[in-house]
């Protein structure tokens, strides 16, 4: 391409491209800062969302850990409890009988340091004779008429109860006293009337 050929495009691509506004060209950019600032805001808004949603998380992790570290050992506890049962009604089985003291000896003193260590571990007995009847903690078996005792309180413990810290392991299995039934008066005095 010659000078002159040059020279004329260059004039053609000047009288086709028309000169741009000045305050055409601020408009532009208002509004691509704009945009820019828009876009910003949301990804800020986003980023503190997801970040305290990440500190949610933690905290709820955390919790987690602690609550299966404070009861890792429920399974084993629960095993245990058979075992202080059986040991329990041996010591109720050879209480009578003088032959076999000696060995009821070494099983209270052997049931003594097992409860001991259970103890250590977070294993608390539920003391259920003489307490209002709650049934986070019991397990009512029966109901046993009683004229001396205070209406839905435990009158008879079937089976200890058990915790580990703050949680029921095991529920006592208990007997609820209930005032006797009037059945028989109310039928005496039905008939006299």
């Amino acid at each position: 391409m010659s000078e002159e050929e040059e020279k004329q495009l260059s004039e053609d691509i000047e009288q086709k491209v028309p000169e741009q506004d000045p305050s055409r060209e601020s408009v532009t950019e208002h509004d691509n800062s704009e945009t820019l600032k828009k876009s910003l805001d949301e990804a800020t808004e986003k980023y503190i969302r997801l970040y305290a949603d990440f500190e949610n998380y933690k905290k709820v992790a955390a919790r987690n850990k602690e609550e299966l570290l404070k009861y890792a050992n429920e399974e084993l506890l629960t095993d245990f409890l058979t075992v202080i049962d059986h040991l329990e009604l041996a010591l109720q089985h050879s209480a009578g009988n003088e032959a076999s003291n000696a060995l009821a000896e070494g099983v209270q003193l052997t049931l003594k340091e097992l409860k001991a260590v259970l103890e250590k571990h977070g294993l608390v007995t539920i003391d259920a004779l003489g307490k209002p009847f709650d049934p986070f903690v019991h397990h009512a078996m029966s109901q046993i008429e009683s004229e001396d005792a205070v209406e839905h309180t435990v009158v008879k413990e079937f089976r200890k109860g058990y915790m580990l810290k703050d949680r029921v392991l095991r529920a006592a299995l208990v007997g609820v006293a209930k005032k006797p039934s009037l059945s028989g008066t109310s039928r005496d005095n039905s008939t006299d009337n």
